[in-house]
């Protein structure tokens, strides 16, 4: 059974957008997933934004596939424990990853 997966929208004090997640992202909430990426991108209006993994205990596949049409506009702030799957994945190629 997964982790309930939510989420939280915020900006930084220099107005960067943050969605937060908690949770699990997986095939049972990667449609959801895909639509907060995309109400934050639009919320960031051309600007970058942050998605917060660090809260997240496990991604799969159809989590990855969710991130990567926002990779120009997006930079992921992880922890040790999801780097290694966002880097297998290619995803360290195509935008920041800062580890925390």
């Amino acid at each position: 059974m997964s982790i309930a997966l939510t989420f939280t929208t915020s900006r930084r004090a220099d107005a960067t957008v943050v969605l937060a997640a908690t949770g699990e992202i997986d095939m049972s909430n990667a449609e959801a997933f895909s639509a907060a990426l995309a109400a934050a991108r639009q919320e960031a209006a051309g600007d970058p934004f942050i998605v917060d993994l660090t809260r997240v205990e496990y991604i799969d596949s159809a989590g990855l596939a969710a991130l990567f049409p926002h990779v120009d506009q997006l930079q992921l702030l992880t922890t040790g424990l999801l780097a290694p799957v966002l880097t297998v994945a290619g995803l360290d190629d195509l935008l920041t990853i800062h580890e925390e």
